[in-house]
């Protein structure tokens, strides 16, 4: 049997996806943070790393991530929890794919309006 690939199958997959990309995130600040013992050199040059545009624009991805993983959690919170999770689970997962939108949107904006600015 085969798979349509309906708003259930996409919800799942980006779920994972950007729970991956937040524990991808995490383990990066970690190894950020222990540059630290290595030398204050060491952890110089990684942060300088940081103030580079494409790693700024990185953010706004990671952002993205952690907010649609966030109110997609929600979504299965509501359709776990509560009957009419399940009934209205399509309804959610596109109101949690355009809040994650506007949100990732906004976050975008700002940051492009810092990189501008030289922050």
């Amino acid at each position: 049997m085969l798979y349509k690939g309906k708003e259930g199958q996409w919800a799942f997959f980006l779920h994972r996806f950007s729970g991956l990309a937040i524990l991808f995130y995490l383990l990066l600040h970690v190894f950020s943070i222990s540059a630290l013992a290595i030398s204050d050199d060491f952890y110089s040059k990684i942060h300088e790393l940081y103030g580079l545009a494409g790693f700024k624009i990185g953010l706004v991805f990671v952002a993205a991530g952690v907010m649609y993983h966030a109110l997609n959690g929600l979504r299965i919170i509501c359709m776990d929890l509560f009957g009419w999770g399940v009934r209205f689970q399509r309804e959610l997962w596109y109101g949690t794919l355009f809040i994650s939108g506007l949100a990732s949107l906004l976050t975008l904006v700002l940051t492009i309006q810092r990189i501008l600015a030289g922050e």
